[in-house]
């Protein structure tokens, strides 16, 4: 029997604890510390970042891809210069370079790992090439030798995608500290959520001072976008998702068309324009939350791999001897955390779709070559048929919840679920 209110949901504010929920309400009623409070919340933040990570500088901000921003602007790159990056990803990593006045120059995947393809990277470097960017996809690092030695060879800049992999490491080396810079988001379905909210990072002296500089003069988003934000954890929890399947679906689309609530990604954004609340410094109500969330960290990402073992052990009997379903890698020189647990499957859209009927939403990421589903991918410069492996990936992947409100009675409804399709 399928839960009948509240969904086994992959998205819909997965971190959020009822510590979580309790900040959010308190700081609704203290507006002086929605921006920068007497406690300077993002400081805090920036300082245990840098602890983590060991890195020099860290720079909060309202979101990724205004980290993202930040990090391109402080480059002074020649406009129309060329950053490559690889298709099965978000519209919020190509925006930025496309705010920046940069051209996005698309690299296909990996179809084994999700990550991007070393020889098709080869491949794509022209003489016009300054930026390699690479995605850590769903929390799996690339394999970092060899995009380094790619870097060194053409004299390109580094920058890693970490919005998948807060805690992940390649050979022992926690990923965003490979290139000259990287970025985390911390959005609502990320390793850690703060509805909305970034980091970008660098050990460069000079990139850094340039950042700090882009940082202080955008300034902080409006109280209004803020009390949006702090609004989601505590309608999320409280309303929509307990009565999800008879009334909060709709709750939620009403909150979003009246504003109370945002949306995960503006409509601008999915033809290539910019919403005014982007780019913008980190609020100290949003770095509060992210704290809290960060400090859970390391229980966060045991129990995603905790959920992955199992969803393993589950389907391997279904992944074996050329059977339906294709479970993703797990390479020994390579800590990944599972930010989602992402198998192939020849029937990936009806089963996702068949999955929904039954109340589990499983497998939103990715539908399309760049996501959202409705992005329009010539605004993001992007010719059907320049990544045939990305698009096949989009075609065949479902994605299987692992964050800490999923537990092992619902990963073993799901796995239930699936093994009809592998008999």
């Amino acid at each position: 029997m399928y839960q009948i209110f509240k969904p086994i949901s992959i998205s819909l504010s997965p971190n959020t604890e009822w510590d979580d929920v309790w900040l959010a309400w308190k700081l609704i009623f203290q507006p002086r510390k929605w921006k920068q409070g007497k406690a300077a919340a993002t400081e805090e933040l920036e300082n245990e970042f840098k602890q983590f990570n060991g890195a020099k500088y860290v720079f909060g901000f309202n979101g990724g891809r205004s980290a993202l921003l930040a990090i391109l602007k402080s480059l002074d790159l020649e406009p129309e210069s060329e950053v490559l990056l690889q298709a099965f990803t978000c519209n919020a990593a190509v925006n930025p370079v496309l705010w920046a006045g940069l051209k996005p120059v698309y690299v296909d995947c990996d179809e084994n790992d999700f990550n991007i393809d070393i020889e098709d990277l080869k491949r794509k470097i022209t003489p016009k090439s300054k930026v390699v960017m690479v995605q850590h996809t769903f929390g799996l690092p690339v394999d970092m030798d060899k995009i380094l030695e790619i870097c060194k060879q053409n004299n390109l800049i580094l920058i890693e995608d970490c919005a998948h992999s807060l805690g992940a490491e390649f050979r022992g080396q926690r990923v965003g500290t490979f290139g000259k810079a990287a970025f985390f988001s911390f959005s609502r379905d990320k390793v850690i959520s703060s509805v909305y909210g970034g980091i970008a990072l660098t050990n460069d002296d000079n990139l850094a001072g340039k950042i700090r500089a882009f940082q202080e003069e955008i300034g902080y988003p409006s109280g209004f976008w803020i009390s949006q934000q702090l609004l989601h954890p505590i309608l999320m929890n409280c309303l929509i998702l307990p009565t999800y399947s008879i009334l909060g679906k709709y709750l939620l689309i009403l909150f979003q068309w009246l504003h109370i609530l945002s949306k995960a990604v503006h409509w601008k954004e999915k033809r290539g324009k910019k919403p005014d609340y982007f780019p913008k410094r980190m609020p100290d109500a949003l770095a509060v939350l992210a704290l809290n969330q960060f400090r859970k960290l390391e229980r966060f990402n045991i129990h995603r791999k905790e959920l992955s073992s199992f969803y393993y052990n589950e389907l391997k009997e279904l992944s074996s001897f050329g059977g339906f379903f294709q479970l993703p890698p797990n390479p020994p020189d390579r800590e990944q955390i599972f930010l989602r647990f992402t198998i192939k499957h020849t029937k990936a859209q009806e089963i996702i779709k068949k999955a929904w009927q039954k109340n589990l939403l499983i497998g939103d990421w990715y539908t399309n070559p760049i996501a959202p589903s409705d992005t329009k991918l010539e605004e993001m410069k992007y010719k059907l048929g320049t990544c045939p492996k990305a698009e096949k990936l989009a075609r065949v992947t479902l994605n299987l919840p692992t964050h800490i409100n999923i537990f092992l009675k619902e990963a073993k409804k799901i796995v239930d679920f699936l093994k009809k399709y592998g008999d």
